[in-house]
Parts: C-alpha cells; sequence; structure tokens
C-alpha cells in the first residue's frame, strides 16, 4: 500500500526529517527491500538500525528510527516495532471488503493457501505470506497487500496468552477460523485449555456481524461457539456441521477427492494438496468463502487449483526410488499422527518414517514421542528417530547417514521425513534429491 511520508509520521504522531517521498510497501529486512519501501529496523539479536545505509541503498524510499537520522527521509519513533504495529492499522482502514483471520494449531497455513485461491477467483485478495503470523508479519501483510485489496486473509499465530489479542486490535477480523487446539507450543500455554483460551480470543473480536468459522469436529474448537458475538458455520467430517465432506478417498498420491456439501450447493472436489488432513482444511476454506460471497462453482476451482506452501506434505516421485512424503516444515503429535496415517495409506512394500523432535510439548515430551512410535507400528511403518531417541533406539544422527537410509529404499517402499523446524530435516530431503538415483550408498540402520 502507498502512503506518504508525512501521512506515515502523521498517523504515528512522528517526527519527520528530511523530504517528503511517497512510500509503497513496508520491510523489516534490508536484503529484501523494493524500490519505494519503508525500512522498519527490528531491534532482537541484532540491531535493524545497523542496516538503515543498507536499505537506503537497495531503494527504500524512507526508514522508521528511534536514533539519529543518518541521512534520506527519517520518521523518528520511539518503537519501531511499535510503530509497524499501527501501520498495520492504518493499511487496515484501507481494506474494502474485509479481513479473514485464521488461527489453530495446525492448518492455518494450508487453510490460508486454500482461502486464498477461492477468494482471488471473485476479489482482490492479500494473504499473509509463508507463516507471517505474529505481531510483526501480521502488519507486513496489511502494509504490503495492494492499494484496491478487498479482502485480506491472515494467519494469526500464539505461543502465550494475549498474543492474538493483539493481532485482533490491528486486524479487526470479519471472518475468525479456528482450526484446531492441539499440542503445538504446549508448553508456553499451560496445557491444552490454555491453548484452546488463547485460540479463542479470535472468536471474541469479531463483531456481531461477522462469523466464527469452527471446526465441530474438535471439541474444544466447538466450545467456542458458546462465547462467540457472532454466528457460528460449522464444518466437519464426522460431527454434524453446516459444511462437511462425504465420500473422502486418497489417490496413490495421497490426494483427498469427496464431495461437499453446504448451504450453497453439493459438488465433487479434488485437491491439488496430499494427505487426509487437507480435507477439514478445505472445508473450513470452502465455508469461509461460501459466506463471503464467492460462487460455488468458483470455490470448487479454487480447492483444486491451490498448492502448498514448501515442505508441507510433499509427495515426490523419483527414478528409482521410493515415495517421499516430505512434511518437515513443521511437526506436533496432531500433524505427526496425520502424516503417519497418510503414509500407511500409500501402496508400498515398505513404509519408514524419519521423524525429527516434536519441540516445545513440555511435560508430554516423552509420551508424545512414545505414542507417535506406537501409533507407527500398528500403522506397519518403521521409525527411524533423526537425532534423537525420544522414538526408540533406532536413529541417525547426521544428514549422510538419513540419505543413505534413504536410498536403501526402493521404487516399491514409501518413507515419510517429518519433524519441527528445529530438526531442518529439509536438509535431508533436498540432500537426497541431488543424489544421482543409484548413488545413495546402503543404510546401515
Amino acid at each position: 500500500m502507498r502512503f506518504s511520508a508525512t501521512e506515515v509520521a502523521t498517523h504515528l504522531g512522528a517526527t519527520l526529517v528530511g523530504p517528503d517521498v511517497e512510500i509503497d510497501g513496508v520491510s523489516i529486512d534490508s536484503r529484501s527491500v523494493t524500490t519505494g519501501q519503508l525500512f522498519v529496523p527490528i531491534v532482537a539479536e541484532r540491531d535493524g538500525h545497523s542496516f538503515i545505509a543498507a536499505a537506503l541503498e537497495a531503494g527504500a524510499s524512507a526508514y522508521l528510527t528511534t536514533q539519529d537520522p543518518v541521512g534520506g527521509t527519517a520518521v523518528v519513533v520511539e518503537d519501531t516495532a511499535a510503530a509497524l504495529m499501527d501501520l498495520g492499522r492504518l493499511a487496515r482502514t484501507r481494506v474494502s471488503g474485509g479481513i479473514i483471520g485464521i488461527t489453530g494449531s495446525v492448518g492455518k497455513t494450508t487453510t490460508k493457501d486454500l482461502l486464498r485461491q477461492c477468494m482471488a477467483s471473485t476479489f482482490r485478495t492479500a494473504a499473509s505470506e509463508r507463516s507471517f503470523n505474529n505481531e510483526l508479519g501480521l502488519p507486513l501483510t496489511l502494509c504490503n497487500a495492494p492499494d484496491d485489496t478487498e479482502w485480506a486473509v491472515l494467519e494469526m499465530g500464539a505461543r502465550g496468552a494475549g498474543h492474538i489479542d493483539r493481532l485482533t486490535a490491528i486486524a479487526r477480523p470479519d471472518v475468525g477460523i479456528v482450526t484446531s487446539v492441539a499440542m503445538a507450543h504446549v508448553e508456553f500455554f499451560g496445557g491444552l485449555d490454555g491453548v484452546a483460551r488463547a485460540k479463542g480470543e479470535l472468536v471474541e473480536s469479531l463483531a456481531a456481524d461477522g462469523v466464527a468459522v469452527l471446526n465441530l469436529d474438535d471439541p474444544r474448537v466447538a466450545a467456542m461457539a458458546s462465547f462467540s458475538p457472532c454466528p457460528v458455520l460449522g464444518y466437519a467430517l464426522e460431527a454434524e456441521a453446516d459444511v462437511r465432506a462425504e465420500d473422502v478417498a486418497l489417490d496413490d498420491d495421497l490426494r483427498p477427492h469427496f464431495v461437499l456439501v453446504t448451504p450453497w450447493g453439493k459438488g465433487e472436489v479434488r485437491l491439488g494438496l496430499h494427505g487426509l488432513q487437507q480435507v477439514p482444511n478445505a472445508l473450513a476454506a470452502a465455508a469461509a468463502a461460501l459466506w463471503c460471497q464467492v460462487p460455488f462453482d468458483a470455490v470448487l476451482a479454487g480447492l483444486a487449483a491451490a498448492t502448498g506452501s514448501p515442505f508441507r506434505m510433499e509427495v515426490h516421485r523419483l527414478a528409482d526410488g521410493p515415495v517421499l512424503v516430505a512434511d518437515c516444515y513443521n511437526a506436533n503429535p496432531a500433524s505427526t499422527e496425520a502424516a503417519l496415517r497418510s503414509l500407511g495409506a500409500v501402496p508400498a512394500s515398505r513404509r519408514l518414517a524419519l521423524l525429527g523432535l516434536m519441540a516445545e510439548l513440555g511435560e508430554a515430551t516423552v509420551s508424545e514421542h512414545q505414542r507417535m512410535a506406537a501409533l507407527a507400528d500398528t500403522l506397519g511403518i518403521e521409525v527411524i528417530g533423526y537425532q534423537s531417541d525420544l522414538y526408540g533406539p533406532r536413529r541417525v544422527d547426521d544428514v549422510e547417514a538419513a540419505v543413505a537410509l534413504l536410498g536403501a529404499l526402493g521404487p516399491g517402499d514409501a518413507a515419510l521425513v517429518k519433524g519441527s523446524r528445529v530438526a531442518r530435516l529439509e536438509e535431508v530431503v533436498q540432500r537426497y534429491e541431488s543424489v544421482p538415483r543409484g548413488g545413495a550408498p546402503n543404510a546401515g540402520v
């Protein structure tokens, strides 16, 4: 979105130093600044003020600062991070249609990807990049939305109570989607009930003329209907709901197909995404898009056309190798269980799961890793821990050993590679795929 430097300074109650210039979007990373953007230096592990000169060299037209200006056009503020959130509020006033907020322990990003595709068929739509879902990413999404944006689809993450409250104060959502309450980052919430209270902040923020889109298969999410200030639109695979899926099945590449049943119509959906867990994400996206008056046929087409973010349930078929399911972006018990069940549905002679740590589970760390290992056993899946013995005694400890393990599998086999970000298992996938087929050494696990 475009602003003048004077408009930014006035809105922030800040001091403008230097000439008034036009600003086109906002960046917090001097390496990715584009011409005309406002550079916002964030003070964290490193002080972003050190990169102001580099941002100006890259084409930034102005910058925020809490320090003495170093040339160019500066907007002097007391706190750059707080000012960025305030700029998000200003950008929010430019969105003519409304805001859709998405939260939940799992499924946020994929639901966002599906919903963006559906909404874009009918409206000028902006959406969070990757997983930009915190107090920096959300205002950046709003500030970088096109000037004529009608609807914005925003992920809202939380690592504690009150985090989503802060995001909704910026975005003022009209539609709130809650996908799930599960064992993710649970050590910061004091248990699942704490997770539910934090996710429920999105529902509580909605206006009376909005809508809460809730996963009725999740009891803690379904309970949020009791304090919703607006109508509830429920979706589910098992429970009675307004929006549901019938005749759900997977093809040989784990792509789901099902019949979408809604108050707006009924029709067949074939997703381009992989895994059974994508079906409730598709239901959530369909429910929100239909409420926003996207035509039913456009919703069906949007769901089919949507592509996922990198390393989320990607299915790779390589010559002379196994079916490889790469789900490395993150991991918690809910997403790991879903990935294991999807692997179990792949026709294969041998199924193997290379699993890294599921982080931030607090007191449940040991029991949840053991539960995943037991589930895998019931599904006929061998589990190998990556840099962890929480799943059992079989483990590998570096990229080359993991690549060797995968290299021992053949065309009739299937493998899953999954773990939290700290495990960096995408490095294993990238290295494995770079090895000429037949060139990977045998595994010795």
